[in-house]
């Protein structure tokens, strides 16, 4: 946990926050702050600062907050098939603290159906993973969600409206061009299509180009879905 998070709802007009959870056992047992101390701290889609410790007990830590720094936005969007419940479950930390800031979770042809009715889809399972990341990687900005179960109507009706002006990059283990044939090649944010763990259809990879979807690779072996999203995200960081 590299920034401690707060809600806006948990800031008192004074500027005064009190916790008795795993963040002030975090301050207490991992950092092992004491009372003056200052510990790197932001607000949910707001302002990061410092905060400094005014009180501490084996029951609570209360902080004065100091928060005037902008936080850092997201880089990239994604469009993720949906991948097994126990994947997703371990990529919504690992998405946020790479720095995504729209996930679009979309049924494909390949995607068991029962994916969709998964905890893990449900914004009071995800929202702590999301969090979560953000702590990792000392920012804010909490991305935007989209459960999406049907495929032909978000890329005919909705994808142009929600990614009006981004580059558009489609993983394909079988495309002609690596990843740094594509990326940089504009100024705009990517947003990045990773296809299930079987691949795309051809009907979904040609309905994806006519959008504007350039298809990449890196390289010819088939990924886990974790695998593969960590690894293309990592690879356009780059």
């Amino acid at each position: 946990m590299n920034r401690i998070l707060f809600s806006a709802e948990e800031v008192k007009p004074d500027g005064t926050v009190t916790l008795s959870d795993f963040r002030a056992e975090h301050i207490r047992n991992v950092l092992h702050s004491n009372v003056g101390d200052t510990v790197r701290t932001g607000i949910i889609n707001g302002l990061t600062g410092t905060s400094r410790i005014e009180r501490m007990d084996e029951a609570s830590v209360s902080l004065v907050t100091y928060h005037d720094e902008t936080a850092q936005e997201p880089w990239i969007d994604l469009i993720l098939a949906a991948p097994r419940p126990k994947v997703l479950k371990r990529l919504w930390a690992q998405l946020t603290a790479l720095g995504v800031g729209k996930i679009v979770i979309l049924n494909a042809f390949k995607v068991e159906k029962c994916y969709f009715d998964s905890q893990w889809l449900t914004p009071a399972f995800y929202t702590p993973l999301l969090i979560e990341g953000l702590m990792q990687a000392g920012n804010t900005r909490i991305p935007e969600v989209h459960i999406k179960p049907r495929f032909k109507p978000f890329v005919e009706d909705e994808l142009d409206a929600m990614f009006p002006d981004t580059q558009r990059l489609l993983a394909h283990p079988v495309a002609a061009h690596g990843v740094h044939a594509m990326w940089p090649s504009t100024g705009r944010r990517p947003v990045l299509a990773i296809g299930p763990e079987g691949g795309w259809t051809d009907f979904e990879m040609r309905l994806l180009t006519e959008k504007g979807f350039a298809p990449f690779s890196l390289g010819p072996r088939t990924l886990r879905t974790d695998t593969a999203t960590i690894a293309l995200i990592a690879a356009l960081m780059c």
